[in-house]
Parts: C-alpha cells; structure tokens; sequence
C-alpha cells in the first residue's frame, strides 16, 4: 500500500489553485455590476463544491479504515442521539465552514472531530479550556512509557 507524498500533495494543490484561483482581493469590493458570473461563483463556492470541477487524475486504491475514525464516527452519533447536534449542522460546520486549506488538509473524520469540537464550545457543553485540558490529558496516556 502506498502512501501520498508531500510532492504529490503539492502538485495536487498547486494543480487546484491554478483550476480554481483564491478570490481574496486587496482593494475596495466591486460595484455588484461589476462582478462577472466567474466572479460570483468563485465568492460563493465553497471548499466541498465540486461537482462538474476539473481536477487531476486521482488513482483510488483499498484502505484499512483505521480505528480512530471509528470512533471517531461513534462519538459524533452519541452526540446526535443526545441532541448536541443535527446532521445539517454537522454538514454545514465539516465542508461549508471550513476554509480550502482545512478542508483538504484534514481526514474525512478529522473534520468531523473538528465540528464535534466547535459544537460543543460554540454549545457551552464545554468550555475551550476543559477541552485543551481533556486532549492533555488523553494525549499523556497514550505516550510511549
């Protein structure tokens, strides 16, 4: 099994800039009949929008799913059941809200450990620092002896 190269990961990037360039603009914002359908679209698409999108050839291979996205995926549906959250929130916090670089630097599950983690602060479920505290801590424990 072979794994992505940080080169390849790059070139991936740089491949997508050049498809679809940042719309970030220094200056005054354009009259609103000064902005072109190009424009328009590049303001309001979001990072997860990419149907119909030109992008380089992406070989798919067969992974293990690794453990931690388990749980990862349970701890998130605990959630739901106990009503910290909806799956429309859930959706619209891991793709919508996320800027690119987040978007495609962190795993499937790794976004949604994020938006399980903005809820719950942005929900006062936990405050921010109990939480750093709890990653410490569980951090500490998994530490080789």
């Amino acid at each position: 099994m072979s794994s992505t190269t940080r080169e390849e990961v790059l070139r991936h990037l740089t491949a997508v800039v050049e498809l679809q360039p940042p719309v970030q603009k220094t200056g005054k914002a354009p009259y609103p009949t000064d902005i072109t359908h190009e424009l328009f679209r590049a303001y309001t698409r979001s990072p997860h929008d990419v149907g119909g999108e030109v992008d380089v050839p992406c070989e798919w291979t067969e992974e293990e799913h690794e453990a931690w996205g388990h749980r990862a995926y349970v701890t998130t549906e605990c959630l739901a059941w106990r009503g910290v959250w909806c799956a429309e929130e859930r959706r619209r916090m891991q793709n919508v809200d996320l800027g690119t670089s987040q978007y495609l630097g962190l795993p499937y599950y790794g976004r949604w450990l994020l938006s399980a983690a903005r809820i719950l602060v942005d929900g006062h479920h936990v405050s921010l620092t109990e939480l750093i505290n709890k990653i410490d801590e569980v951090k500490k424990r998994h530490e080789p002896a």
